[in-house]
């Protein structure tokens, strides 16, 4: 029987899931400096003139649409349209044995219609998810630069002589940015814990258990999902003792309860109102319950919450001397409801019994017809 949990992320959920690092991405970023940029440009008359452009930032990036695929070569995202707001300062110097001239000022650029894209590859390993950047690329289609102050001469020399090697340093920084945020976000997933505590006694073990599987339209994962002790936890022993998988191939959860913290409930002594010709025949003899899953339950995720009906079949047993000795079988069907909450590295939530039927459905001392109630 497959006992991991399946996860499964379609459209609206990978949709969701782009935008929110889109903008984690963009907001992380920003502000970008970028490499200074220098070059000898020759000036009619004046002769080569030095010009440099420091302290050049993107200020801010705003993305127009974006999309994003999956497939077996992995998970493709492209931003289109976007565009950039830079600012920079400049300086350029002319020096001669007669004369030396120079002049500074800042600069504002707007980069449009920039595209950036990249393919990341998603694997499992030692049971936690890798990601792996496969290729990436910034392609700047267009730039428009204003000068504030200089001569007229030397704003078409700036357009002119710097208008390539700006796109370039914008290409590079975000291309270099990417493969820096894709690094970090893998090394997050590397981080996440192993397991998640439910309360003081138990956590789920939520370790990935196969490589997903990439789709047109989804992604799939498959977690562990087991329940487990957690560790260094001391448990009191009514609670796990008997506790453990039925020895049919169904592998259903099976419980044998003989302490309680009340155990005048496990004493016949108790039951002598209840079930009358058990207490004649057994007086004062300690009880056990043998409690089974007699199917997987049923679960249903609705909005804000999980939905579970749980089918147990209850064996009452009399420790007669060194008899076990069976008297009566009850069936129970639970309904309950669940609204789980991730709290820090904790797996909380608050569960609610919706409906509990019960049906007797065997009393081995005296006669006992079939009683239903829910």
């Amino acid at each position: 029987m497959n006992k991991d949990i399946y996860l499964c992320s379609s459209d609206e959920g990978i949709d969701f899931a782009k935008d929110f690092l889109i903008k984690r991405a963009v907001s992380s970023m920003i502000p970008l400096q970028l490499p200074d940029i220098e070059k000898h440009v020759k000036i009619p008359v004046l002769g080569k003139v030095h010009v440099v452009l420091s302290n050049i930032t993107i200020n801010s990036v705003i993305i127009a649409s974006s999309s994003v695929e999956t497939g077996e070569t992995g998970i493709v995202l492209v931003a289109s349209g976007a565009t950039a707001d830079l600012t920079m300062n400049w300086r350029y110097s002319y020096k001669s044995w007669i004369v030396v001239i120079s002049d500074s000022g800042d600069a504002s650029v707007k980069v449009k219609d920039m595209e950036v894209g990249l393919t990341v590859g998603l694997k499992e390993q030692d049971g936690t998810l890798n990601l792996s950047l496969l290729d990436c690329g910034c392609y700047v289609k267009d730039i428009s630069i204003k000068l504030d102050g200089g001569a007229s001469w030397l704003y078409q020399v700036v357009v002119e002589a710097f208008e390539g090697p700006i796109g370039s340093a914008v290409e590079n920084a975000i291309s270099k940015k990417i493969k820096e945020g894709i690094s970090k976000l893998d090394s997050r997933l590397q981080s996440l814990p192993k397991q998640v505590s439910v309360d003081h006694v138990s956590a789920m073990n939520v370790t990935f258990t196969d490589k997903p599987v990439l789709s047109n339209s989804s992604i799939e994962i498959d977690i562990s999902g087991l329940f487990m002790a957690r560790d260094n936890v001391l448990i009191p022993s009514y609670y796990y003792k008997g506790l453990r998988a039925s020895d049919s191939s169904n592998c259903y959860m099976h419980w044998t309860v003989d302490r309680f913290p009340n155990q005048s409930l496990l004493n016949t002594t108790t039951w002598r109102f209840i079930y009358p010709q058990l207490y004649k025949k057994y007086p004062n003899d300690e009880m056990n319950l043998n409690i089974s899953l007699i199917s997987p339950p049923v679960i249903r995720i609705v909005e804000n919450d999980l939905d579970a009906t749980i089918y147990l079949d209850v064996t009452v047993n009399v420790l007669d001397a060194d008899e076990v000795i069976p008297v009566a079988c009850v069936s129970l069907v639970i309904s309950a409801s669940c609204s789980p909450h991730i709290l820090g590295n904790k797996l909380a939530g608050i569960l609610k019994l919706k409906n509990f039927t019960v049906l007797i459905s065997g009393a081995i001392l005296g006669t006992c017809e079939c009683i239903y109630f829910g």
